[in-house]
């Protein structure tokens, strides 16, 4: 991998992380499309941009995460499910799930499936208007959905994003608190996958890391402020169809009928 690379990357990863369409399921398919195999290395970089993407949350979020105790505490609730799963679950996730593109593909494909469904038929109940009306329990319930993300290509924004409209959430209000919930659950995750590898990282391997996390933070701000437009006035439908789209040109494309 080049700094090019590395920056095309983070780019990717700034624009999917906070849609629901699995920004960790387009890095594994950009890196096939790239010829980038997937070590160790590679895999740590592709959780490590999304700090990049989390720090664009915490600059356009920061009085929510740092001054209001109602929020913090309902994020506590909501991410304690989602940490519990995922340090049981690190190393399967990290040696054998991420990285498979047919997990990634078979994701991306039901889950486009279920969006499409779920808008379809689900019936519209928005009772709660504001994060500091959540439920504690509705909290714990959004974490769970939220520890879906672990199977990459599913998303970590749609099953969340989703639960929370199930549960009668307005579009907006879950929406920005699937992306306060990014921060906690991203912070522990990246960190935790550094203290495992950091000291094997090589110089050239860390500008790459500093690459991916600035163009990440950069586009990541930009997507956050687009996707708050757009669901002022859309549901989440094209998202679902998009993801069947590109698995089928994927499919068809890259990897050739068989």
């Amino acid at each position: 991998m080049d700094l090019l690379t590395a920056a095309i990357l983070g780019i990717i990863e700034g624009l999917t992380e906070f849609l629901p369409i699995s920004s960790t399921g387009h890095l594994i398919l950009a890196s096939h499309l790239l010829n980038i195999p997937q070590t160790d290395f590679i895999k740590s970089f592709e959780i490590t941009i999304q700090l990049g993407a989390i720090l664009s949350v915490v600059v356009l979020y920061w009085k929510s995460l740092l001054l209001n105790l109602k929020i913090l505490k309902r994020l506590l609730v909501a991410f304690i499910p989602t940490g519990i799963i995922g340090l049981l679950l690190y190393r399967l996730f990290k040696q054998v799930l991420l990285g498979n593109e047919t997990i990634v593909l078979v994701s991306l494909f039901l889950g486009g499936i279920f969006i499409v469904l779920f808008e379809r038929f689900y019936p519209k109940k928005e009772k709660i208007g504001k994060i500091e009306e959540i439920p504690y329990k509705h909290c714990a319930l959004i974490g769970i959905f939220q520890s879906l993300s672990i199977i990459p290509g599913v998303s970590r924004a749609a099953p969340t994003i989703l639960g929370g409209l199930a549960i009668g959430m307005n579009k907006r209000t879950i929406v920005e608190f699937s992306f306060l919930l990014a921060v906690p659950t991203f912070l522990v995750a990246t960190g935790y996958d550094l203290l495992q590898s950091m000291g094997e990282f090589s110089f050239s391997q860390i500008n790459l890391l500093v690459v991916g996390f600035i163009a990440s933070f950069l586009v990541a701000i930009l997507a956050i402020k687009s996707f708050l437009n757009y669901v002022k006035s859309h549901d989440f439908t094209l998202f679902g169809v998009y993801r069947i789209a590109i698995v089928l040109l994927f499919w068809i494309l890259v990897l050739g009928i068989k």
